[in-house]
C-alpha cells in the first residue's frame, strides 16, 4: 500500500454524538473508582480524558492516586459496551460521516484514522457500536490514553503510521478534522493542516478565529471536504 496522506479524525461531536450517554458513563465510572457521585462535570471542550478526569477529581477535592485513571478508563470502556443500545438510540452518527469515512477508506493513497482525547478502549467501543470502526485504521490512531497533551498525540499517530507503512508521515502529508479549537491548536503545534467542522459547540467563526485552515458547517458535502484536504496537501 502506497499511502501518502494521513487523515486524523476527532470522534466526539465530529463523527458522533453520544446524546448524554457519554456523560452518564463517565459519571458511573467516576463513582466506581472514587466512591463519590459526580456532582460537577468539567467542560470537555476538546480536552483529553486524563485532563478531564483530573479536573473532575479537583472539583471534588480529590487527587489521583493508586492508578485511579487506569481503573477509570477500563470501567468507562465497559460502560460504553454495556450501554450500547442506549448509545445507538440516544446518540447518532453525524450527517455525512459515513460517506466521508467511506470515501477515504477506499483510497489506496490515504490512511484514515483517529486523533481523539478518548482512551483507546472507549474510542474503539464507540466506533464499533456505531459501525464506524471498519472505515478506519485504528492501529495508526492516537488516543487520550497515549498522552494527556493533544498536540503530542499527532506525533504518536505519525510514529504508528510509519511503523505500519514503512515511510514517514509529517506536517506535509497529514490532515486533522475536528470540531474544537483544541483540535486546531494540536494541528498548529505540529504544522498540520486542520479542517474545522462546526458540529459541536463551536461556530464556524470561532473555529476560523482559532486558526483552522478550512471550516465546514458539517461533513455532508464530502466532495468539498475532499477538495479542501487535497488542496491542503497540494
Amino acid at each position: 500500500m502506497n499511502s501518502s496522506l494521513l487523515v486524523l479524525w476527532d470522534i466526539d461531536r465530529t463523527l458522533i454524538m453520544t446524546g448524554g450517554v457519554g456523560r452518564e458513563v463517565f459519571a458511573q465510572a467516576f463513582e466506581q473508582v472514587t466512591g463519590l457521585a459526580l456532582k460537577e462535570m468539567p467542560e470537555p471542550g476538546g480536552l483529553t480524558e486524563p485532563v478531564i478526569f483530573q479536573r473532575a477529581l479537583e472539583l471534588h477535592g480529590l487527587v489521583d492516586q493508586d492508578g485511579l485513571f487506569a481503573r477509570f478508563e477500563r470501567l468507562q470502556a465497559d460502560g460504553y459496551r454495556e450501554r450500547a443500545e442506549d448509545l445507538r438510540s440516544q446518540g447518532q452518527v453525524l450527517p455525512g460521516v459515513v460517506e466521508a469515512l467511506e470515501g477515504y477508506s477506499v483510497r489506496a493513497d490515504v490512511v484514515s484514522s483517529v486523533l481523539t482525547g478518548n482512551p483507546r478502549e472507549s474510542a474503539i467501543a464507540k466506533l464499533q457500536i456505531f459501525g464506524l470502526d471498519s472505515y478506519l485504521n485504528l492501529d495508526c490512531g492516537a488516543f487520550g490514553s497515549d498522552d494527556s497533551d493533544r498536540a503530542a498525540l499527532v506525533r504518536v499517530a505519525w510514529q504508528r503510521a510509519k511503523a505500519a507503512f514503512g515511510h514517514a508521515f509529517g506536517p506535509l502529508n497529514t490532515v486533522i478534522v475536528g470540531d474544537t479549537p483544541k483540535d486546531v491548536a494540536a494541528g498548529q503545534a505540529n504544522g498540520v493542516y486542520v479542517v474545522g467542522v462546526a458540529t459541536g459547540k463551536y461556530t464556524e467563526a470561532q473555529l476560523r478565529d482559532a486558526g483552522a485552515n478550512a471550516v465546514l458547517p458539517d461533513l455532508t458535502a464530502f466532495p468539498r471536504l475532499r477538495a479542501l484536504i487535497d488542496r491542503g496537501q497540494g
